[in-house]
């Protein structure tokens, strides 16, 4: 009787993952940019100002006519102030309106007991079930029920536990743990 119970303690302590705290929430509507991220900008009246730009390495845009723009860490909206307010600044436009909207995310990766891992493209409303489905589903010897996630927040790399239905966010790297026999 007292072997089985210590087996159970061990296989519990044991599990893959077991120590990690839970992912955050992260909220899909105060999506920032980040290197990688492609936006379109639609300034009103403007074709030379209007196109898709893509965030480079250092976080910013290059527009035409005005140069590098940050956007890391911007929401569309507060891209679409600065991008404004730049060429408020640069006298170009005296009431610009700028639209900004995500023509392409950063990918997320999806490693571990998965048919197929490596790098895919994000899709709004991705669960880290799809992901693994994406990438090829579940190996047999997988975890199923949880995954780990290392998402960047606020310019730091957080790992954390996260279930089936957790909402994935571009840029995670997702690993499918292996099961202890």
């Amino acid at each position: 009787m007292r072997l089985p119970l210590l087996l159970l303690l061990l296989a519990a302590g044991c599990a893959p993952g077991h120590g990690l705290p839970d992912l955050p929430d992260a909220s899909s509507s105060n999506y920032r940019l980040g290197p990688g991220d492609a936006v379109r900008l639609i300034t009103f009246g403007e074709d030379a100002l209007t196109g898709e730009f893509h965030v480079n390495d250092s976080g910013a845009i290059a527009v035409p006519l005005i140069g590098s723009v940050r956007a890391a860490g911007l929401t569309t909206h507060q891209l679409e102030a600065a991008v404004t307010t730049t060429l408020k600044r640069a006298n170009m436009l005296r009431d610009p309106s700028v639209v900004a909207e995500i023509t392409a995310y950063r990918p997320i990766f999806v490693l571990g007991e998965v048919s197929k891992p490596g790098q895919y493209p994000y899709q709004p409303g991705m669960t880290v079930v799809t992901a693994a489905a994406v990438a090829g589903g579940f190996t047999y010897r997988a975890v199923e029920g949880y995954a780990s996630v290392v998402r960047t927040q606020d310019g730091q790399a957080v790992e954390g536990k996260a279930i089936r239905q957790t909402f994935v966010q571009p840029g995670d790297v997702i690993t499918i743990f292996e099961r202890r026999f």
